[in-house]
């Protein structure tokens, strides 16, 4: 599943980071604390990956 927008493809790093022991748990923050909290590394993986390249920076919620 790839990211809709920059703020989750960067989010999603900061909680993958985190469930691989490279960074604390206790300086994730909002939506990268909730990630880390309810998915699996491999979702955090494909999410992470994302190109953001073409993305936008946010995503309204209504869109989803």
């Amino acid at each position: 599943m790839p990211a809709k927008s920059k703020s989750q493809q960067k989010a999603a790093g900061a909680a993958l980071s985190a469930k691989r022991g490279e960074t604390k748990v206790s300086e994730l923050k909002g939506a990268s604390k909730e990630m880390y909290d309810s998915m699996k590394e491999q979702e955090l993986e494909d999410l992470a990956s994302t190109d953001h390249d073409d993305l936008p920076e946010t995503v309204n919620n209504e869109d989803n």
